[in-house]
């Protein structure tokens, strides 16, 4: 959890090595919240991965930018989108 004021303004669910997700309330995004969390993850683990809507291009740029690579595409059947699978891993 990221936590401002006594507010919080952003968590990180994570599975083992996945990223279940990163959320940023929408006006403390772009402030450093969601890298700070990923940092947090990736002090954690030593290799990270995530599936991420390929429709999404603000986010796989944010995970591009933050040592995420595209392993590949595939097909999420319950929300009938196309997403990348990503992958980072410390070197």
């Amino acid at each position: 959890m990221y936590e401002q004021n006594q507010e919080i303004q952003g968590f990180i669910g994570l599975n083992d090595e996945y990223i279940e997700g990163i959320f940023v309330s929408n006006e403390m995004q772009s402030h450093g919240i969601g890298k700070a969390l990923l940092n947090y993850a990736k002090n954690k683990r030593n290799k990270l991965f995530l599936n991420v809507y390929q429709k999404n291009i603000r986010a796989i740029a944010f995970y591009q930018r933050e040592g995420f690579e595209i392993q590949h595409s595939g097909f999420d059947e319950a929300t009938e989108e196309k997403e990348y699978v990503m992958a980072w891993q410390r070197k």
